[in-house]
């Protein structure tokens, strides 16, 4: 992982992203460029999005944390899509 020109602030952040993972997200950093991370996001439990799979790509810019990070979202899967039309 290259990192020599990250800020310290996001290293300590991916650091902390690693070791103690929020539930049902999984993100980690590109090895090519640490402020690229590839996001994978499970839907909640008795939600309309139950047994949706998300996936992300997350990138902070230079400007983080000033400047929000940006998130494209490159695939979602939700398997009972009735359900979340029904929810309307």
């Amino acid at each position: 992982m290259a990192n020599s020109n990250l800020p310290r602030r996001i290293i300590k952040e991916t650091q902390r992203l690693l070791s103690e993972p929020a539930p049902g997200i999984s993100a980690s950093p590109s090895e090519d460029n640490m402020r690229y991370f590839n996001v994978m996001i499970l839907g909640p439990t008795q939600s309309p999005y139950e047994g949706g799979v998300f996936k992300l790509e997350l990138f902070l810019p230079e400007e983080y944390p000033m400047a929000a990070p940006k998130v494209c979202l490159l695939e979602f899967r939700v398997f009972n899509l009735h359900a979340i039309i029904l929810q309307f």
